[in-house]
């Protein structure tokens, strides 16, 4: 008789209990698989209905049955479950989470309600579930523009928990994309320091202009959320490096489709120089295809889905297959599998395109940039040894355009200055919105077009350019559409102001293409300086800034003398098809000599160490700064400004004197 048998003739005979179940449903997987699994567990139902913890065992069954991918079932077993024991909080999370997976989010967030509303007492259990609905329910909420209420649901679980890493990550990148300010509004317990140290490596590229506070954030980001699971590192590279031909190029990215990486990566993969290099893409976004995926795939050499493996599969795999260079490209943003590359898939890891900064991460090895973003002496804000391309950022040179609309069609009066900016709403800070104020108030046949957000948000703007002074009908919101529609209406704008510190990356060069000038200032880190790159590679380099000033007196020149504007419009044009921003082919040539370069690094015993030294020091100092009562971005002498702070924190606690001051590149 085979295990399965022999368990199935106990359930029937009512001699297997609850807790001899949970064992049995083990062996009979490593037996007979999910189909055997599923047997025993019908078979124990059809007999054991009287038992005192029926509704355990249908919350199992519904837990594996979501594992498996038959949601329509699971719901059902929850459902029951629910019917014996309507008093057992987790049923109704993983119900939540099965409707939410099955498109009914009102039902998904019906079931977290009941968990917030049962668990009105207060204990470590009923906490824990309570904290849980929360996070869930503002998760949902937030993925259908209900950000205020998103908002009050972390809020209320970080009260219950002040420690939730994640859930504070997510509360103040809502704030920034309501344009709630300040974002950083401390409260009872939370204080400015436990909020600024933690955002996310992305929120505090937008947050401020501070590369040494954004490289502790990233490093406090990595040590916390991306544990190293030693059993599974991969210790020797071996295909890696005695598989012999071409260079085997590794590109890891959830965003290889019809997204801002794809639409920039899509001709780089068209002319990688198959005689040199094998190119593997290892995909690990959504579960779909587009026409841009689809064409991404046909170009490569290899396309490998990795969602369907965990981190160790994955992680074997890339290292069976001989990757040398395997290029993260998400970095620290959504769908990115950290925690697989923390594993070393390939014997050389390289930051580049999805993430702007550094990694602070023990096992990225170089990031690539170019000579504007990361300047010799801007090296220090990094963990990774700098290599650079002649500008950073690919595009492609195939983009479909759809028919241009007018003015009128796109909601835009006729005869004004148009000034637009289409980057996201968590881009705007402040600083920048009052700049763009301070403008409209001297261009006064002017107005602002902005990229829509929730009709809050917009409504929030709205009425802090009332506050000050300029009539709200001056900003006029795009409505979201496809990217051909979305490019064939840039070119009803005169001038793209960019946001500061985290400017356009993708929408720049959107705009430089369709021919609309940008106006940006530089900064100091990664995400400040892409666009004053990207326009200077466009052959403007007059139209990256120096200063804030600098940057409202050049857009009201360009408003008040529309030739201006028109002038530029027309080098762009001249310029397109020669300037090294569009010139694909010269940056894959560039790149492909970086991962020679790289390569050799390695086989001679060269491959930089990431430096991570003095990072816990620099994120209690920044992180205790009101980062917007000051501008950073507008400091002259940043470096004065920072050892002044260390000096002062050495006078309190002291540190030893070669960590003291700065930090050097080692």
């Amino acid at each position: 008789m085979s295990v399965l048998a022999a368990y199935i003739e106990r359930a029937a005979a009512g001699s297997l209990n609850a807790m001899d179940l949970a064992n049995a449903v083990q062996a009979v997987r490593a037996s007979a698989g999910p189909a055997g699994v599923r047997a025993l567990y019908d078979a124990w139902l059809a007999h054991n209905e009287k038992d005192h913890l029926l509704y355990a065992v249908l919350f199992n069954y519904g837990v594996f049955l979501t594992d498996i991918g038959d949601l329509a079932a699971a719901r059902v077993c929850l459902e029951r479950a629910i019917t014996v024991k309507a008093d057992f909080m987790p049923l109704y999370i993983n119900l939540g989470r099965i409707y939410e997976r099955l498109g009914s989010t009102d039902l998904a967030i019906r079931q977290w309600s009941e968990v917030t509303r049962a668990l009105a007492d207060v204990n470590v259990n009923s906490t824990l579930h309570k904290i849980t609905a929360l996070n869930q329910t503002a998760r949902v909420l937030e993925t259908r523009n209900q950000d205020d209420a998103a908002e009050a649901a972390l809020r209320h679980s970080i009260e219950l928990d002040r420690d939730q890493n994640e859930a504070l990550q997510h509360y103040l990148a809502l704030r920034q994309r309501q344009c709630k300010w300040p974002v950083i509004a401390p409260w009872d317990k939370q204080t400015r320091s436990l909020l600024t140290s933690n955002l996310s490596p992305l929120s505090v590229a937008v947050h401020t202009d501070d590369p040494l506070l954004q490289l502790a954030v990233a490093w406090r980001y990595n040590k916390q959320e991306v544990p190293v699971a030693a059993a599974h590192l991969v210790r020797d590279h071996w295909a890696a490096r005695e598989k012999p031909g071409r260079l085997r190029i590794g590109y890891l990215s959830s965003d290889l489709r019809a997204h801002a990486i794809g639409y920039l990566m899509a001709d780089l993969f068209d002319v990688h120089d198959r005689g040199e290099v094998e190119i593997f893409a290892y995909y690990c976004g959504i579960d779909m295809e587009d026409p841009l995926q689809a064409r991404i795939r046909a170009a490569v050499d290899h396309w490998v889905p990795i969602n369907g493996m965990d981190d160790a599969t994955a992680a074997r795999r890339i290292a069976d297959d001989g990757i040398q260079i395997l290029v993260d490209v998400n970095g620290y943003t959504k769908d990115a599998r950290t925690k697989m590359v923390a594993l070393r898939p390939a014997p050389v890891i390289v930051n580049w395109l999805g993430f702007p900064g550094s990694m602070a991460s023990p096992y990225h090895h170089y990031v690539i940039a170019d000579p504007w973003i990361v300047p010799p002496e801007s090296e220090i804000y990094y963990s990774e040894s700098v290599r650079r391309l002649p500008c950073y950022q690919p595009n492609d040179r195939k983009r479909a355009i759809a028919p241009p609309p007018t003015r009128a069609e796109a909601g835009l009066p006729d005869g004004a200055m148009v000034y637009c900016c289409f980057n996201g709403a968590h881009k705007i800070s402040r600083f920048t919105f009052e700049r763009w104020l301070t403008i409209l108030s001297r261009v006064p046949d002017s107005v602002l077009w902005l990229l829509s957000s929730t009709e809050p948000t917009e409504q929030r703007l709205r009425a802090f350019a009332q506050s000050r002074g300029i009539a709200p009908e001056r900003l006029i919101f795009a409505p979201k559409k496809a990217n051909p529609d979305h490019l064939a209406r840039y070119p009803l704008a005169d001038l793209f102001l960019d946001t500061a510190p985290y400017g356009a990356h993708t929408t720049a060069s959107d705009a430089l293409w369709m021919g609309v000038p940008i106006l940006t200032m530089s900064g100091r880190s990664f995400a400040s300086r892409v666009c004053g790159s990207l326009v200077r590679s466009a052959g403007l380099p007059e139209l990256d800034c120096a200063s804030p000033g600098e940057f409202v007196d050049r857009a009201v020149a360009i408003g008040r003398d529309r030739s201006i504007a028109k002038s530029y419009r027309e080098r762009l044009a001249a310029g397109r098809d020669t300037c090294v921003l569009f010139d694909t082919p010269l940056l894959t040539r560039k790149l492909e000599e970086l991962y020679r370069g790289m390569w050799e690094d390695f086989r001679a015993g060269k491959l930089p160490a990431p430096d991570l030294a003095n990072l816990e020091t620099y994120l209690e100092i920044g992180s205790e700064v009101d980062h917007e009562a000051e501008e950073v971005l507008a400091i002259k002498d940043y470096k004065g400004w920072w050892t002044g702070k260390l000096a002062a924190h050495h006078a309190l606690r002291p540190i030893p004197y070669d960590k003291r001051l700065w930090r050097k590149k080692r």
